[in-house]
């Protein structure tokens, strides 16, 4: 791999939604924390067209200069959905039925009753090579193509299934590519404050700090008897660094947890498992 590629990413969000201003794109910014708290930099965020020779043109610029290239949109039925046909175009490869994303999309509709139909079996044809990315919150697949100096990536554009991808799958193949970085994490238990309460001060935090990924669990009852675990994970070069990064950002999230009344259960910092 070119040293001048190494550990940078590019991200590519597609629809023409994006581009008249009809949809935010809610889904890079929160794409660049995740990659920047992996270790990757982040170097172009380009909107393109639902026009498949700019797509391919985009693919193939983001390939040509980072590591890592995610595109978002663009993965379903419609006539106007063209990712992964311009992807294929953009590696050189087939556009083939792939039976495992077949299989997804089979399950899906039979779930609801639906038949297939060609629009449906549509999301199972994929770049020859690439591998299929389970949807537990939709119907399209997502794609992973692993190629030999970079790895290309389509998630869908609705944000939650982009997410649940990108954790539950994705991420962790980005974590065996990405730079050797420290980690550290930080928790605490808040006791009667409710999620949504506590949410706009989060979300202030991961902005404020993109090396840190703040994320809260609600366990008890939204209203009744709301329970948060709050985690931080913090990472970069030097150990000390990251371990004062978390502690910072866990006290400054009790001390707002306290204005809000709440109570603090438990608080504990270490590396994570």
């Amino acid at each position: 791999m070119s040293l001048s590629k190494k550990g940078l990413a590019w991200i590519i969000p597609i629809g023409n939604e994006l581009l008249i201003g009809r949809i935010v794109d809610t889904n890079s910014a929160w794409l660049a924390r995740r990659l920047t708290f992996l270790g990757y930099r982040v170097i172009r965020i380009v909107k393109v067209p639902d026009d498949l020779d700019e797509i391919i043109e985009e693919v193939k610029r983001g390939l040509g200069r980072a590591e890592v290239v995610l595109t978002t949109g663009g993965l379903g039925p419609t006539y106007d959905d063209k990712t992964l046909e311009a992807i294929a175009k953009a590696t050189g490869k087939s556009l083939i039925l792939n039976n495992k994303a077949l299989k997804m999309v089979e399950e899906f509709y039979m779930k609801r009753d639906l038949p297939m139909t060609r629009e449906r079996i549509k999301m199972a044809m994929l770049p020859e090579g690439s591998r299929p990315i389970p949807n537990d919150v939709g119907a399209a697949p997502g794609v992973v193509i692993e190629l030999e100096d970079s790895i290309l990536a389509s998630l869908p554009g609705v944000p939650a299934e982009m997410k649940s991808m990108f954790e539950k799958t994705l991420q962790p193949i980005l974590k065996t590519r990405a730079p050797p970085k420290k980690v550290w994490e930080c928790s605490v238990e808040i006791r009667g404050v409710p999620e949504s309460s506590l949410a706009p001060f989060l979300e202030e935090m991961a902005r404020k700090y993109p090396r840190s990924y703040v994320k809260s669990h609600p366990k008890g009852h939204e209203i009744k008897e709301p329970i948060l675990d709050v985690r931080v994970l913090s990472s970069g070069e030097e150990l000390n660094e990251v371990k004062k990064m978390s502690e910072k950002i866990i006290d400054l999230i009790i001390k707002e947890a306290k204005r809000l009344e709440g109570r603090i259960a438990s608080k504990s910092c270490k590396a994570p498992d």
